[in-house]
Order: structure tokens, then sequence, then C-alpha cells
């Protein structure tokens, strides 16, 4: 199929596509005119005209008689229609209407997800071969309904002819709710999101060590005992001291229904032959050693294994013929990553089963494991697809590999004749951070941007042109470790999977990062018009001071610059406590305020519209030299750099602690020690719930502690330097988890920069830094 590749920018309602140059196989066409376009992501092919059509309350869809398909999809488009415009649409099955589906003629070869979707003076019409087809040109429909932030009034929709195809087949998004689960409601609300943007998968990872999420009817304890751990935060619905909860096999089916009508396919994960410890605590018969552990409370990686004799690998089929009566999906996720071979190499047994079976190591064990159950799988005319640790040993012929690891699973898969999707960290793992702002909820700290996912391309360059088609396309992932809350989670994802989107569905030569953010603007809009809490880490305004923090504090004025991550939109400010609107002064060069002065600033769109949150400033002398957390450098060295809240299962908004969990230690830049008598440190005491393998417990740093709980040291310029302060930690027995220490602090003149030891008893309880405020000398 010949694809033409073009993007879309509107002008006074219209759509101006300028020339297009053919090269190859492909016809580029460039835009002829700046300015921002409604829909994303980007068409494969769009050729503008110079009219409109008016689309006003009341406009009729007409869709084929008995078309439930075209039905289906027209109702969706009245219903995200009338949350991002205030206009209502009406759909009907005879007679005149101004926006028309029409069903084409099965396809011949080509994506079954394409479309066209032309809009003429006379009217808009969407003509697709296949459901999926009809559903994403409704999607589209519904964007050019929604171009700017106006409620309640008509569109004037600019002629246009699309044709319309996804770059990628598969374009997907992974929820964990083994850790925590979500509400079927937040579920339901993802899976809105990911059609408006032409996702198609939805991968849910639904058993780990710290819980299984899944009614298997014929082996009840995975739920009655594997779906709750212990924890100290209480978690509603649940008894008290546990934390939990799973998905009946109806609920599920009904969410099943409920992404299928939206064109998105669920894919369901069973992790096996590892993170089994919650399977193992229900079933110890179906683990190596017979023991029953705990549902483990601890994050990383836990030693539990499925057993390989007959009992475990029927077991484990068994489980799977009811995933697979739920779920339709051709592809059925098994997992295979992480899986620790100690409890295989020190069983007998397990020894005894190699032997026979003429296996050299625990590796070519693995493949066997997840060979029977491809086998298993492919009887039932279903797919294996399992994260790239499936290829160690050898991969049976009809597995597919999730790359997560980097890319190199997925260039070794696919060169191998292995289909293959792109999903690889840090770059698609959405619980990194969006940016190292204190306001950042929990997750990793390895900042990923929003510039950076939009950049991702999920073709590498490692695999042969003749293999490319093994390609499916890309998935971003949402580990759940240290995210609770569906507000949590879709901060994590929105606008992110906007860029997601792009990338999976859009010809790749027509991607651009400045028209992505013109076009992302107003879909902002439609994520606050449908209550979706997206982060605007990407526009929130970030200030410096402008020669560093001593001078401003020593001097008589502060100059503070002023910037957002995107690089888009008007900056404007006020120094009068007023919030900033949409006329305030506009932020060109750094400027230079009185000290005590508070400065308020938010990112604005061109049409005059707050693109984040009012983020304030304040210059006095105390502020200046108080640092959040996120605000401190981690010290240099190995480790597992995190934001963590204060219990591992706090929903609220509670506090969150940037750390290593290797090493209790922060530096704070250029401190002004000249101006410094004392120095305020908040605290938190956090469990250390990690599972850490043996290389990892022997890089964790237990200091040198002089007192009995634990101790708070300041060192100058490193943290070998001369002594400051030395401060005991309390009691935990008989103090909150939320204390502060306070300490003089004496010995400089200069700028200088400090390290901050926080060292436990051996073995002791986390502790993170809330924020590190100075007591200023009378120098003023």
């Amino acid at each position: 199929m010949r694809v033409v590749q073009g993007a879309i920018r509107r002008r006074r309602m219209s759509l101006v596509i300028a020339p297009c140059v053919a090269a190859a196989l492909v016809t580029v066409c460039q835009p002829a005119v700046a300015g921002p376009s409604p829909l994303l992501p980007l068409p494969a092919h769009a050729t503008a005209g110079t009219d409109s059509v008016r689309i006003d309350d009341g406009a009729r869809i007409v869709v084929p008689a008995g078309d439930t398909g075209a039905a289906s999809a027209a109702r969706r488009a009245v219903e995200i229609v009338a949350r991002t415009r205030g206009i209502t649409l009406n759909v009907a099955d005879r007679g005149p209407g101004a926006i028309s589906f029409v069903r084409l003629p099965a396809a011949n070869g080509g994506s079954s997800e394409r479309y066209r979707l032309d809009v003429t003076p006379a009217g808009i019409r969407i003509a697709a071969a296949t459901d999926a087809g009809l559903f994403y040109g409704a999607m589209t429909l519904t964007q050019m309904l929604s171009p700017d932030a106006r409620f309640g009034t008509g569109v004037a929709v600019p002629v246009v002819a699309i044709d319309d195809a996804p770059r990628f087949a598969w374009r997907g998004v992974m929820l964990d709710v083994a850790r925590h689960m979500q509400p079927i409601a937040s579920i339901e609300r993802v899976i809105d999101m990911m059609a408006q943007h032409k996702l198609n998968r939805l991968q849910l990872h639904l058993t780990d060590d710290q819980g299984w999420r899944i009614e298997i009817k014929r082996h009840p304890e995975l739920t009655r005992i594997g779906a709750w751990r212990a924890s100290s935060t209480p978690n509603a619905g649940a008894p008290a001291g546990r934390y939990g909860g799973f998905y009946t096999q109806d609920q599920l089916r009904a969410l099943v229904a409920y992404a299928a009508a939206r064109a998105v396919t669920i894919v369901p994960e069973i992790d096996l032959p590892g993170h089994a410890q919650a399977a193992v605590a229900a079933y110890p018969q179906i683990g190596v050693t017979g023991d029953r552990p705990p549902v483990s409370g601890d994050w990383g990686i836990n030693p539990y294994l499925f057993n390989v004799d007959d009992r475990s690998i029927t077991f484990v089929k068994q489980v799977l013929d009811e995933v697979m009566a739920i779920f339709p999906s051709t592809y059925i996720h098994i997992g295979g990553d992480e899986a620790l071979k100690e409890q295989w190499q020190a069983s007998a047994a397990v020894q005894a089963k190699m032997r026979t079976l003429g296996i050299a190591d625990e590796k070519g064990l693995q493949s066997w494991f997840v060979g029977q159950l491809g086998a298993h799988l492919a009887k039932r005319g279903r797919r294996l697809i399992g994260w790239d640790e499936i290829l160690e040993g050898g991969l049976p012929p009809t597995a597919s590999v999730m790359s997560w690891r980097g890319e190199a699973g997925a260039i070794e898969a696919a060169n191998m004749g292995h289909d293959v999707v792109l999903s690889p960290g840090p770059v698609l793992y959405l619980d990194n951070l969006q940016s190292g702002r204190d306001d950042e909820p929990p997750g990793r700290m390895a900042v990923q941007t929003l510039a950076d996912v939009y950049a991702y391309d999920p073709l590498p360059a490692g695999i042969a042109a003749a293999k490319a088609h093994h390609v499916l396309g890309p998935q971003a992932n949402l580990w759940a470790e240290y995210m609770v809350t569906p507000a949590q989670r879709e901060h994590a994802l929105f606008p992110r999977i906007a860029a997601l989107a792009e990338m999976a569905w859009s010809p790749r030569a027509a991607r651009d990062w400045p028209g992505f953010l013109a076009r992302l603007d107003p879909q902002l809009n439609r994520y606050q018009r449908q209550g979706i809490a997206a982060a605007d880490s990407a526009f929130a305004v970030d200030y410096t001071v402008v020669g560093g923090v001593g001078p401003a504090v020593r001097g008589k004025t502060v100059t503070i610059g002023m910037a957002n991550q995107a690089g888009y939109g008007t900056i404007r400010y006020t120094t009068d406590g007023a919030a900033p609107s949409s006329t305030s002064r506009a932020y060109a060069r750094p400027l230079s305020v009185a000290p005590d002065t508070v400065v308020r600033a938010v990112t604005f769109a061109p049409d005059g519209r707050a693109l984040a949150a009012v983020r304030s400033f304040d210059t006095a002398p105390a502020a200046l030299l108080t640092r959040a957390s996120a605000s401190l450098e981690t010290c240099a060295g190995a480790g597992i750099r995190l934001r963590l809240p204060l219990t591992p299962d706090a929903t609220g908004g509670g506090p969150a602690y940037s750390m290593n969990i290797y090493d209790g230690c922060w530096l704070y830049r250029a401190a002004p020690l000249g101006q410094i008598r004392g120095i305020t440190v908040s605290l938190g005491r956090l469990p250390r719930n990690f599972a850490l393998r043996q290389p990892q417990r022997q890089m964790v740093a237990w200091r040198y502690n002089p007192t009995h709980f634990g101790t708070l040291m300041v060192h100058a310029r490193t943290c070998d330097g001369p002594a400051l302060a030395m401060v005991p930690l309390p009691d935990p027995a008989t103090t909150p988890n939320q204390f502060i220490l306070t300490a003089p602090l004496a010995g400089g003149t200069t700028d200088t920069d400090l390290c901050l030891i926080v060292a436990p008893p051996v073995g002791g309880p986390l502790y993170g830094v809330d924020t590190v405020r100075f007591t200023l000398k009378d120098i003023r």
C-alpha cells in the first residue's frame, strides 16, 4: 500500500497542506502555514481544501441500518463530543444528516484499522471496512469537533480528505494492578483515553509476588490467600491490617467487553515462573521448597518460583485455561522476567528433572517451562508473549518477545524471525518521573520527559530491514509499586501517552516536536473536560536564581530566571501576590526583584488558556535557603533512586522523599555558611521493604553510626569533609514517622557544598529528607 505522509495545520479553521514531494515509496507533505491542528496523532495522509462545514448542537449522525459497529462508534463519538465540546449530536439510521458513517467492502490487504474521513461543504463522511476503522474515524471526528477551548458552541470544520492507517499494529499500555490494585472504573477511564488516542492494546499485569488479582475458580486459594498482604495502611474494602483485593471473572469479562467496544484488546499477564510468591503462599505444593511464605510486602525480586513437576505444570495450564476463557486476546503474556534460579539450583528434584530432560542449566529449564506453556496456548489458537528473558535458553517457535531491558532483546528476537514489541526502560517506563520538581508524586527518579517519550522511535536500527515487519509496535509500561491512587497513575500516563500515540500511529517522517506541542494544546483541554488528572510537568514554570543563592541572600536584589520544560507557550507572572492572568506581564528575560517578593507565574497557551497550575517562588532569604527533597542531589554511587511515599500503600497527598535506597546521603550545593547559624531537617522514617538480591545487598552502604537509633551528620565540602553537625535520631518506638531535627552550624565563611548523611543501625529503617532549612544569622 502506498503511504502518503502529511502534517496538518489549522489557520482560521482551515487545514492547509503544502505541495507534496515524492521520494521513493513515500510522499511527504510539509505544512505551508504554521498553526495548530486539533488532530493527535497525525493522520497518515490529509489533503486540505479551502472551505468548511458547520456542525451545531442537534446535528445528526446517520449510520447504516442494522450496522451495530457503526452505531457503537457513533455513540462513542456522541458521548465524547458532549463532554469535550458541550454540544449534543443525535444518531439515526435513516434520513439526512450532517455526518454519515459508511461501511466499505472488506479490504483486500492493508491495515484492518484503516478509515477515510472526508469533510466537504455538504457534510462529513466516515468510511471503513471494519468496526475498528469506523471507530478510529469517529475518534478523529471528536477531535475535529473540539479544536479549541470553546464549550457549548458549534464548530466550523475545515474541508479535508483524510486517508488514515496506523504505522504499527500494536500500540500498547501496560497497567500493573498486582502491586496496587486499581478500581475497575479507573481502568475504564484509561481505556477511554487510550481509545481516543488510537491505542489498542491494554496489558494487565495481574499477578506478582505482592498479590494475585484474578479469580481462578478451580483454585480459589489464589484469591482467598494470594490476593492479600500485610499492610499498616488502611485499605478500603480490605480486612484490618491487610492490603489487597481481586477482580472476579464477571468483572473482567465486562471489562473486556467495555474495551472491545472501544477497539482496545486486553492482554492478560500471568507472571511465570518467577514473581510467584503470592501463588506459592496460596498453594505451597506448586512451589519448589514446600514452605508457605507470606504474600510479599517487599518491592523488588523475590526468590519464589513455580516448580517444574507435573503437578505444577498442570496447575499453571489450568490457570491459563480460565484466563483464556475470560480474555479472547490472541496473545497471552506469561511474564518470564526476573526469575531467580536459586530455588531450582538447590532442589534435588528439579536437578533430577533437568537430567531426565537433558537440560544443561536453569536457563534451559526456563526455556523448557515456557515451551510447555507455549504449546498449550498454541493448541487453543493463542500465542505466547513474554518479557525478553524468555530468550535465555532458547525461544519456542511461536513465541513473541516484549523487550524491556533496552532494545537488545527485540533486535535479537526479530532477527531470529520472532515478532517483538518495543517496551524499553527507561524511556517507555512511565513510572519514571516527568521532572525533577518538588511537586512530582512518587516514582522512579530516572526522569523521562514528554520530549523524551516523543523522540523515541520503536524501530531499532539493529533490526535487519527484511525483519522489520516483525516489529509489532511500542508499549509504555506503568509499574505501580510507588503509585497507589488513580490520580497518581493518570499523572504518570497523561500526557505522555499522547506522545506514545503519535509514535505508534503516525508516519515517522511527519513527526515534529513543535507541531506536536501545538496539537497537544487542545488535547490538554480535552483531558480537563473529561476529568483526567494529567500532569502539567512539561509546562510548569521552573525558577532559577541567577548567580546563585548565596549572592542573592547577601545582596539587595534577587535575579530570577523562568522557563518551562517544553519550551512552549508564554510565561506570564505577577509580583504583587495576584494570580497571573493571560494579560499579566510576559516573561522575556531574567528579572530582578527586592528580597521578600513572591513571584507567581503560569504558562499560557496562544489562546490565553493556562497550561499549568500557578507555581510560586519566594525570594525571602529563609525561603531561598530552604530546599525540599527533590532539590537535593543524592550522592554519587551505585543505587536505586526512588521518590517514595511515607508508607508503601499511602493513598493521600502526603510527602514524597527522593532518595537512594542504598545510601542515605544527600548534597546541598553552595550553602552560604557565612550567613548560617543553624540547620533544621524534616525527616521521614520509611520501611526498608525491598527484596534485594545478594549483589545488591552488598552495595547497601551501612555507614558508621555513633548513636543507638541512628545519626544525622552534616559535613562540609564532601561526605568525608569536616563535620559540622551530628544529631541522634529518635527512638522509632516512641516517635512518629515524621519528625524534625535541629542543630547549630558553625565552621565556614564561604559558599560551600554540604553532605547530609542519615546513618541508621545496620538493618534499620530508611530515612528520607523532606526539607532542609537554615537559620540565618542577623545579617540585615
